[in-house]
């Protein structure tokens, strides 16, 4: 098989970086029917830059051109080494990785980690008392409600299991929107007093409210929180409250009953928007944390997530718990007469 030449590669990396950066320079934002930035259509949030930044890179925002080339080149010879072989472990993990994933952004991965603020690109540090509440594929301790997005503490029920594993929200849907292993697209939809943000994974539809009536009482709690926005220039800002506490704040830590979520929504080139998240929550962390994650949009249509249509998961999973507890009753039984 004939390799890519690295130089080649380095040169077209670079060369997009370049022309990505004076196509934001000199781009004219498009405009609706009513005078607002034109910000519709799917957009694809995929990225296999790390969320937190690997220490070693300190303050260091940005990867060099031969490091963007170095990724590239290893994203590539990973790829092509990962055949379909006649064992079962092999087909699956074929399967997994060239099927299901989509966790390779399709921008220029410059960053060296969507984590900007603090400036080691890091989570700040936690207030006194919040522990990590990880989940995960494997049960973990802890007790109802469960906050986790994916895994579970036990399969006594459905209220065991995690929040997107019971179609309530998607692990990637947030608010805010975070890269994931796949279902990273999201579909925005304006008129003049309204945003849609129609997330791809659980079908989540937010709808962002333009014409400046109050916010919610604080009593009242939602599992998206109750989104206002305005534009500021080109740039959409949404800022979201009342979380309903049943979720975490961010990447496992802390509840979201007292986050504050401020994204901001910029389209910078025909096909690339910035998506800038900052997240401010006194009861989780003591310091606000921002991140940026580009998006690209792409030529398609969001299909149905029909989650609790199609959950088979979940009653598999509950139906396999009680067979394996009737089994261990029925050879208990058995032992007595032996």
């Amino acid at each position: 098989m004939k390799k890519n030449n690295p130089l080649i590669l380095l040169f077209c990396f670079s060369l997009q970086v370049s022309l990505s950066g004076l196509a934001a320079e000199d781009y004219a934002v498009p405009r609706t029917e009513w005078g607002q930035p034109d910000l519709q259509g799917v957009w694809n949030f995929s990225s296999n830059v790390p969320m937190q930044r690997p220490e070693h890179f300190g303050q260091r925002q940005f990867l060099t051109v031969d490091e963007i080339a170095a990724t590239r080149v290893q994203h590539f010879e990973l790829g092509a080494a990962a055949k379909p072989t006649t064992s079962a472990s092999g087909i699956e993990a074929f399967y997994n990785d060239n099927i299901w994933l989509e966790n390779v952004g399709i921008h220029a991965n410059v960053r060296t980690s969507h984590i900007v603020y603090p400036p080691n690109g890091r989570i700040p540090p936690l207030v006194q008392g919040v522990k990590y509440q990880p989940g995960g594929e494997v049960e973990v301790a802890g007790q109802r409600p469960v906050r986790f997005v994916v895994g579970g503490i036990g399969r006594d029920g459905p209220e065991d299991r995690g929040l997107s594993e019971r179609c309530i929200v998607g692990f990637n849907a947030g608010p805010p929107l975070t890269p994931s292993v796949y279902n990273n697209n999201v579909q925005i939809i304006q008129n003049r007093d309204h945003v849609v943000i129609l997330t791809e994974m659980i079908h989540d539809a937010r709808i962002v409210k333009l014409d400046g009536r109050p916010a919610l009482d604080e009593s009242l709690g939602l599992w998206s929180g109750d989104s206002r926005g305005h534009w500021d220039d080109n740039t959409l800002v949404v800022i979201t409250r009342n979380f309903n506490g049943l979720t975490q704040s961010f990447d496992g830590f802390g509840t979201s009953k007292n986050k504050v979520l401020t994204e901001k929504f910029t389209r910078v080139g025909p096909r690339t928007l910035n998506y800038e998240f900052t997240i401010d929550d006194p009861s989780t962390f003591t310091d606000k944390l921002t991140a940026i994650v580009p998006m690209t949009k792409v030529a398609a249509q969001l299909y149905e997530y029909a989650c609790h249509e199609g959950n088979y998961g979940m009653v598999n999973m509950l139906r396999g718990a009680r067979r394996k507890e009737a089994n261990e009753v029925s050879d208990r039984v058995a032992n007595l007469f032996r």
